[in-house]
Formats: structure tokens, C-alpha cells, sequence
């Protein structure tokens, strides 16, 4: 039973309260502005929506807060913000993949995300992990042994993700190719109903960030195999990376913010300030340290370059993996 969530919303808003919760910045939006996660409670992408809408409050507007609005693999609250008033009181805080991998996974979408929306910039930089439970035998140690067992077991070869054709998947399914062996993904509605499986021996193994799966991999609940990025997760030293061990998985995803299209120049202006700011914060950088993750600052034009690179990254990805998204 996975009871961490409310746990990690409140560490996270008490740790920023101390330190972030100060008029820095002239306050931009006047009506209490909503900061939308396509996900549940309690994932690693709602935890850091909520330490950014502490360091948010004050310097942008003086009520910031976090609605999560989940369902159709974070699109319902991709096409929220869509259509929501661009005066800035709505923004969108997400994970990468419906901005950069939907586009190819799935066959027709509602949005553009280079023109139904204003990038602000990326909150954190962060990687996936690759986390094995009690289903699968102690004797599995590395991502090698994984797979052999995998081979050896392939009833239980599954992995837990969340949204079906977005990163935390693909990289289970790159996975499976690079290994040549059958992983089958088993797709949730946010990260923690996948990892409370994962915990209670339900499902051998799931593909988190790191932000979901630190804490239970450091209280001995799960055990992570393997991260995804080009180097080592300074967050967690001792455990490989996928291309260590000889798979050539490299993924490094981004946590960001997006305002509807047209959204005036002054208030795009004023919040990607108070983003830097935010970035700069000691006690913030500590608060997602504690999740594995690192604060992070880019402008909008530099993240709008940024988002391109990805698209034109995932796209021959997708389309060699034969996978569609069915809606």
C-alpha cells in the first residue's frame, strides 16, 4: 500500500513555505491562478507541480494552485489549457511526452503543441528508472539478469507505465528491441498506481522517473535496475545506466510549463522571471533533490527550440517501433 502521496505534497510545500513564499517579484495575475497536471495525486509530476506553485506564490500571483486533471493519457488537461482564458491564470505544468511524443504516437490529436500553446520553460531536468519489486526474486540484480529472467518467465515479462505511448513506455520498448525479448506493457493512470503494484508484487517490474521511484528504492521497496541517461543520476551514484549495461536506451525528459497560445508578451515575460528565480533557489533545488530530480531554467525561446529537437528526435523512434496509440 502506497501512502506517500500526501507525505510528499506536504513535505514539499512545507520545505518551499520557509523559503519561497516571499513577494520577490511584483505580482503579475491578480486572480488566483491554476497550475494543471494531467496526472493524480501523488505521481512525481504533481509533487513538483506543487513545488513550483510554492515558489510561484508571491513572485507571480499571490494564490497559486495545483489542480490535477487526469484521464486520457494527459490530454484532458493538455485540451483544458488549450481553450482556458490566455491571461495566464491557467497554466499547464507536464511531463515531455504529450508535448513531444504524442504528436507521432497517436493518429489524430486536438492540439498543436507548437501553436495551441505558449512554452515557458522546463521546471526540471530528470530521467527514467527502470524498478523491479517483490515479484520478481532478489537474485535479480542488474538489467542483464532482468532480462534472463524475463526469457526464462515470459508470462511475467510485463512493465507498468503510465500513458500508453508516452516516454516512460517507450523506453520498455526500447528496451524489448534492444533486448530482443517480449516486454509487455501494462499501462496505469499516473506513476503511483503503477509503483503501488509494483510494491505489492502484483507486477514484476515499471518504468518511472526518477522523482516516483527514489523514495521507495531508498526505503528498500523496490529495487531499480537501471536509469536512463547518458550518465548516472547524481541523485543515484550506484545505479547504472541502461547504456552501462548495454542497451542503448538514452532518455532524458524534462517537467514543464505551458500558457494557451496568445497569451500577452508581459505576462510570458513575467513568469518565465519568476521561473528563474524559482530555479535559482537553494531551498527549491533542495526540495527536488529529496525526488531526484534538478531545477532547472531555460527562456521561452530556448525551450520552444528545445521541444522542436525532441519532435524531430522521437519521430523516426515511434515510427520504427510500429506503435499507435488507440484512443
Amino acid at each position: 500500500m502506497l501512502n506517500r502521496r500526501h507525505l510528499l505534497a506536504a513535505s514539499a510545500t512545507s520545505l518551499l513555505a520557509a523559503g519561497l513564499a516571499r513577494p520577490a517579484l511584483a505580482q503579475t495575475v491578480k486572480k488566483p491562478v491554476h497550475v494543471i497536471v494531467g496526472f493524480p495525486a501523488g505521481g512525481g509530476t504533481d509533487v513538483t507541480a506543487r513545488v513550483l506553485a510554492e515558489a510561484l506564490r508571491g513572485a507571480y500571483a499571490s494564490t497559486v494552485l495545483v489542480e490535477n486533471k487526469p484521464g486520457a493519457s494527459a490530454r484532458l488537461a493538455v485540451e483544458y489549457v488549450k481553450n482556458a482564458e490566455p491571461d495566464g491564470s491557467v497554466m499547464l505544468f507536464t511531463p515531455d511526452f504529450p508535448i513531444t511524443l504524442y504528436p507521432h504516437s497517436f493518429k489524430s490529436l486536438s492540439y498543436d503543441p507548437l501553436t495551441d500553446f505558449t512554452p515557458v520553460g522546463p521546471a526540471t531536468n530528470s530521467m527514467l528508472s527502470y524498478n523491479v519489486g517483490p515479484a520478481v526474486p532478489s537474485s535479480v540484480k542488474s538489467l542483464g539478469d532482468y532480462i534472463q529472467w524475463c526469457k526464462a518467465n515470459p508470462d511475467k515479462a510485463s512493465f507498468g507505465t503510465t500513458s500508453a505511448g508516452g516516454t516512460p513506455h517507450f523506453a520498455g520498448v526500447m528496451l524489448s528491441n534492444e533486448a530482443k525479448v517480449p516486454l509487455n506493457p501494462v499501462h496505469y493512470r499516473g506513476g503511483a498506481p503503477a509503483l503501488q503494484d509494483v510494491v505489492g508484487g502484483h507486477i514484476g517490474a515499471s518504468v518511472n522517473p526518477t522523482s516516483e521511484s527514489m523514495p521507495l528504492h531508498q526505503a528498500g521497496s523496490i529495487r531499480i535496475l537501471a536509469v536512463t541517461g547518458a550518465k548516472r543520476s547524481q541523485f543515484l551514484p550506484d545505479v547504472p545506466t541502461m547504456a552501462e549495461q548495454g542497451f542503448n536506451v538514452v532518455i532524458d525528459s524534462w517537467l514543464g510549463v505551458f500558457l494557451p497560445a496568445k497569451v500577452p508578451e508581459e505576462v510570458l515575460r513575467a513568469l518565465s522571471a519568476a521561473m528563474r528565480e524559482a530555479s535559482q533557489s537553494a531551498v527549491m533545488k533542495d526540495s527536488l533533490a529529496k525526488f531526484g530530480s534538478t531545477a532547472t531554467f531555460q527562456t521561452p525561446a530556448q525551450f520552444t527550440e528545445r521541444i522542436k529537437d525532441d519532435l524531430k528526435r522521437w519521430g523516426p523512434v515511434v515510427k520504427a517501433s510500429g506503435f499507435v496509440a488507440v484512443d
